[in-house]
C-alpha cells in the first residue's frame, strides 16, 4: 500500500511543481511587459530584482522529466524581456545571462539559445565571459550531429571570443572546429559554413589582427536574423574596417572586402 501511494504521489508532485514553475512564469514578467506605462526607474529595477529572484528559484527547482518545457517557458520570457525596448533602454540587460543559465542548464541543445545568448549577452549586456561561459559548458553536451548543425555554437563562441574579447587565438580554435564539425555533412548549408569557418580560422592564424576576419564575423552577426540595432551596429563596423555592405534584392546581404587586409 506504501508503494502504491508514492506510486501515486509522485506524478502529483510533479504536476504542482510544473504547476508552480508556470505560475511563477507570468505574474512578474507582466509587470516588466506593461512598463511602458511606468515611468519610475525604481520601479522598474525593483521588478528587474523580483524578476532575478524568480530565475534563481528556476535554477534550483527539480524538474520531474520537464527540463525542456521549462527551458522553452522561460525562454518565451527571455524574448519578451529582450524585446521590450524602452524598458530596457532604462534598465540594461543584466538578466540576459540569467535566463541562459536556466535555458541551457535545462536544456544544453537548445540550438536557437546559443544565438540569442550571443546577442543579448556578449552585445548588448557586455559580458561575453559569461556567454563564452555558458556556451563552453553547453558544448560538453553537444557532438557535430547532436543536435543537427550544433556546429554553429562553435561560430557563435568565435563569434563572442574575436569581436568582444579580442581573443583572437581563441577565437581561431573556435572557428577551426566549427569547421571540422560542418565539414563532417554534404549539405550545401553545412559545407558553406565549412568553408567560411575555416577561411576565418586560416586568416586569423596568418594574422591575429586580421581585418577580413572581423569583417567575415561580423557577418556572422548581420545574417543571423538579428533586431534593427544589432543589424546597424554590424554595418557600421563591418564599414569602419573598410568593408561594405549590399543588400541584395531578395533581402540578404553580400560583403565586400576592402582591397588589403
Amino acid at each position: 500500500m506504501l508503494l502504491s501511494r508514492q506510486t501515486f504521489a509522485t506524478p502529483i508532485v510533479a504536476c504542482v511543481c510544473i504547476l508552480g514553475v508556470g505560475l511563477l512564469q507570468f505574474p512578474q514578467m507582466q509587470k516588466l511587459l506593461i512598463s511602458k506605462q511606468i515611468a519610475s526607474l525604481e520601479t522598474l529595477n525593483k521588478d528587474i530584482k523580483t524578476e532575478n529572484i524568480r530565475l534563481n528559484f528556476l535554477k534550483k527547482i527539480p524538474s520531474f522529466g520537464y527540463d525542456n518545457f521549462i527551458a522553452d517557458l522561460v525562454y518565451l520570457n527571455f524574448l519578451q524581456y529582450f524585446g521590450d525596448d524602452e524598458a530596457r533602454d532604462k534598465t540594461g540587460y543584466s538578466l540576459s545571462p540569467e535566463y541562459f543559465e536556466v535555458i541551457l542548464e535545462r536544456d544544453p541543445r537548445f540550438l536557437a539559445a546559443y544565438r540569442s545568448l550571443s546577442v543579448s549577452t556578449s552585445l548588448y549586456a557586455a559580458m561575453p565571459e559569461r556567454a563564452i561561459a555558458l556556451s563552453e559548458k553547453g558544448l560538453k553536451s553537444l557532438s557535430p550531429s547532436v543536435p543537427e548543425k550544433s556546429y554553429y555554437v562553435w561560430r557563435y563562441k568565435g563569434v563572442d571570443e574575436l569581436l568582444f574579447l579580442g581573443n583572437a587565438q581563441a577565437a581561431q580554435k573556435s572557428f577551426a572546429t566549427a569547421a571540422k564539425w560542418a565539414s563532417k555533412f554534404s549539405d550545401a548549408e553545412s559545407q558553406l559554413i565549412a568553408h567560411t569557418s575555416q577561411r576565418t580560422a586560416e586568416f586569423l592564424n596568418r594574422n591575429p589582427n586580421s581585418k577580413y576576419a572581423q569583417i567575415a564575423t561580423w557577418a556572422i552577426v548581420l545574417n543571423n536574423q538579428v533586431d534593427q540595432r544589432t543589424r546597424k551596429r554590424a554595418i557600421r563596423e563591418i564599414e569602419a574596417l573598410g568593408g561594405k555592405v549590399i543588400t541584395t534584392t531578395e533581402g540578404t546581404h553580400k560583403i565586400v572586402f576592402p582591397p588589403k587586409d
